[in-house]
This record gives C-alpha cells, sequence and structure tokens, in this order.
C-alpha cells in the first residue's frame, strides 16, 4: 500500500519534485500495464514523479470484480472508500515528510473507478491543487456493482464545497454507459456553479467530450492520455521555480 519506492520519474536522491498520484487499478498496473499506464508513461518525460496506491480489492481481486468487493464492505457498514483516503493521505504526508515531492506541485489523475477515488482524495488533501480524470465515475449508482446499495452519499457532488477551487480537468466519451455520461457532466456543471457562488466566475474547471470507444463506450485513447498529461505537467511543472 505504501510503497515509496514504486513511481515513475527521475530517481529520490533528486530531491523534492512535483509529483502525481495516479489512481487506476493496482498500484504496479496503474504504472506499468499498458494501457491503462499510459498517462503515467506521458507524464515520465517531465520533471516529476508519479506515484501509485492500489485501489481497494484490487490487492488480490481482478478488476472485474472489485467494484463487487466495494458495494459488498458498503452494505456490510464498512466504508471502503473513507478507510483507502486516510491511508492515502498517510501515503502523500509520508512522501512530504521524506522531502521526496513538493507540496505546493502536487496533483492527482484517476482512471474511472480511481477518478473517484481521486476525487476523495483532494477533497481531503487541500495541498493537491490539480485532479484530472479519464472517464470518470462520479456517481457509484451509475456501475451495476451498486444497483441495490444505498450509495447516494459518496457521490462526488456532495465534494463540490471541497473542490470548488482546484484545477479539475476530465475527459469521457459521448456515450459512455459504464460510468454515465450524464452524471460525469452533471458533477462539472454543478462544481461550476458552486465556484460561481463562491464568486469565482471564470474557475478552471473543465469537462471535454469526444466520441465513446471501447466496451460500453468506456474506453480513452492514447491521444487523450496524452492531452491531459500535457495539461497536468503544464500546470506542476511549468510553473515550478
Amino acid at each position: 500500500m505504501s510503497d515509496i519506492t514504486l513511481f515513475r520519474g527521475p530517481p529520490l536522491e533528486e530531491g523534492p519534485l512535483p509529483a502525481v498520484l495516479y489512481l487506476a487499478l493496482s498500484a504496479h498496473d496503474s504504472l506499468h500495464l499498458d494501457p491503462y499506464n499510459q498517462p503515467a508513461i506521458f507524464l515520465q518525460s517531465s520533471p516529476l514523479r508519479v506515484f501509485s496506491l492500489t485501489l481497494p480489492g484490487h490487492e488480490l481481486l481482478p478488476p472485474t470484480e472489485a467494484l463487487r468487493f466495494w458495494a459488498d464492505e458498503i452494505q456490510s457498514g464498512r466504508d471502503v472508500i473513507q478507510d483507502f483516503i486516510q491511508k492515502a493521505k498517510a501515503f502523500v504526508d509520508n512522501l512530504i515528510q521524506r522531502q521526496v515531492i513538493d507540496a505546493t506541485k502536487l496533483g492527482v489523475m484517476g482512471l474511472s473507478r480511481g477518478v473517484f477515488v481521486a476525487a476523495h482524495l483532494a477533497a481531503a488533501i487541500p495541498e493537491i491543487s490539480a485532479l484530472l480524470g479519464f472517464a470518470p465515475l462520479t456517481r457509484l449508482k451509475e456501475a451495476q456493482e451498486f444497483e441495490a446499495a444505498n450509495v447516494d452519499p459518496w457521490d462526488l457532488t456532495h465534494l463540490n464545497d471541497q473542490l470548488y477551487n482546484r484545477a479539475i480537468r476530465c475527459y469521457i466519451g459521448n456515450r459512455d454507459t459504464r460510468v454515465g455520461t450524464q452524471s460525469c457532466f452533471d458533477w462539472i456543471s454543478s462544481l461550476a456553479e458552486t465556484a460561481y457562488q463562491k464568486r469565482i466566475s471564470s474557475s478552471p474547471i473543465e469537462l471535454i467530450i469526444g466520441p465513446s470507444i471501447g466496451h460500453k463506450g468506456h474506453g480513452t485513447s492514447s491521444a487523450v492520455f496524452k492531452q491531459g498529461a500535457d495539461w497536468l505537467s503544464s500546470l506542476l511543472v511549468n510553473t515550478h521555480d
């Protein structure tokens, strides 16, 4: 869970650098399994480090079964998401204390269910200034695994008051029936509305909708991964003193 040596980027001996925490599957697969690792690979050309953590259920279960594990845990009264957030927060705190990341240039990036967790993590860590999401799961009820569970309290709309002042960009297919294109649009729209109500008239909150690809329209192309990685790098590196 907290393997500080599992990352992409310059050696730790080079001191604190901008950093991204990328959440997709297991920590290893997020960084090394194609195509899921492509965002991390694209960021590797920048002077920053990309770390990862294993999402709940992905330690032993295949990705196709991990969300069912989440649903079972929630129905049993265990907050598997919040438990993970606390562990992830401790991991980030450790990176800061060991001076291997620049806490003023910290971003989080996710793929599908990883975006859902990344948003909750950003809400818990004010130092995270940027959130990048690919094909984001924004409402658990959109996933078939949660149809019988009461999961509305975990919807990302409940995090708007914590996230409205961050730089946020999401990409999704125009007909993603796995996580719900409309739900993603509704969240980004509500987030922008929260920013406006907080007197931020031109908030850096973006949703880019493109042609759907892959099973249930839930794929992400290499070109989109590259665009997102470039955007995140421009925020964390190009303004780095």
